[in-house]
């Protein structure tokens, strides 16, 4: 059998979608003839990401917790119940042979009743820390794939397998491009590269740490590729007319932009630590404090711990960026060693072992 149906949900922020229809991509080449239907959260990304990729999507009116007293707070219990039937009822239409999770708002709901109906599931666990939807629907699926080790106290051992994130195939290669990134964005080959990430939307302090380090940059001769995000691009872009600045609201083209990378600042989001280690360039990470279970600290403690990545919190950076980014910078021991290390916890063969749990679901 082959015309299998598929339901996948993730969504709320392109760490959830994109590893999503990687996955319903995999399924796609080994099963041309199955239906997919994505399901995400009515007024997210998601509704515009999933389409732009070739798949169907329901949309949910569901919203996560905020973490002090709203009106959105107040609204969550209608709003899940309300999520829950909808989900019943997508369910019952579309018939599915497997549900998939891969976390935000939506996949909740869905794989809830997907579970309540005896439907084999899975979900795909990103972050080294799992939020509390996933620990609550590690208790009733099938199967938790994981990108982390270490995290049998959070799910049923027997339940867990070590898979890592889906990640894009063009950075399979990057480490090769190095000159043809430089040249994709007209840059001085003689001079280091800082690449700048803070996620699609942007992050304020990364932002403001640039903005107030720009002559400090310019005094160590190293070139910037800034992706500021495209709530903060307008606020920013001024700085496109400095010598050695490049400010982008969005990098399409990010396998020329690692490849053109010496150092790389980012956030550490479960995508995003995946795709920089299978990169392996030398990391600075500045993780966001304001995410739910303070995951992207976790993430990014759960690297440098190994010596794989250096690690500054938000609260830290006026008193040690300047020493830790000139020690990066200065000592090619260093950066080798950082991106030695980096790689060796690359899993690049993700998507496909997830999407091999997936089959053996599909055909027990």
């Amino acid at each position: 059998m082959s015309n299998y149906k598929i339901i996948l949900s993730g969504g709320g922020t392109g760490g959830h979608i994109y590893p999503a229809i990687a996955i319903a991509n995999e399924l796609k080449s080994r099963f041309p003839d199955a239906e997919f239907l994505f399901v995400g959260a009515s007024d997210r990304m998601e509704m515009e990401k999933v389409p732009q990729a070739g798949y169907e999507i329901e949309g949910l009116w569901i919203s996560g917790l905020q973490r002090k007293l709203t009106l959105k707070n107040l609204m969550f219990p209608f709003k899940l119940l309300v999520s829950l039937l909808r989900s019943r009822k997508i369910i019952k239409t579309f018939n599915p042979n497997i549900a998939i999770g891969t976390g935000g708002f939506a996949s909740g709901p869905l794989l809830k009743m997907a579970t309540s109906k005896g439907i084999p599931s899975l979900i795909q666990e990103q972050n080294s820390y799992p939020g509390i939807t996933n620990k609550l629907l590690g208790k009733k699926v099938d199967t938790i794939c994981v990108a982390y080790e270490g995290l049998e106290k959070f799910f049923p051992k027997e339940k867990i397998v070590l898979t890592g994130n889906p990640i894009r195939k063009d950075l399979l290669d990057v480490e090769n491009k190095h000159i043809q990134g430089k040249d994709a964005f007209t840059l001085i080959h003689s001079k280091h590269t800082l690449l700048i990430l803070g996620g699609s939307l942007g992050a304020r302090r990364i932002n403001e740490l640039i903005e107030s380090k720009l002559e400090y940059f310019k005094s160590l001769n190293v070139q910037l590729i800034w992706q500021c995000g495209k709530l903060y691009y307008q606020q920013y872009r001024q700085y496109n007319k400095l010598e050695n600045v490049q400010v982008h609201a969005f990098l399409n083209n990010m396998d020329m932009a690692y490849a053109a990378a010496d150092v790389i600042i980012s956030r550490a989001g479960a995508s995003s630590v995946s795709e920089l280690c299978v990169v392996g360039k030398p990391v600075i990470f500045i993780p966001s404090p304001n995410v739910a279970e303070d995951h992207q600290t976790k993430n990014a403690k759960s690297i440098s711990d190994k010596g794989a990545a250096v690690l500054i919190k938000e609260s830290d950076l006026d008193e040690q960026f300047e020493n830790e980014f000139s020690e990066v910078l200065n000592s090619k021991e260093k950066r080798e060693d950082l991106s030695k290390q980096i790689k060796e916890l690359a899993l690049v063969n993700a998507t496909k072992d997830i999407a091999n749990e997936v089959e053996k679901l599909l055909k027990q």
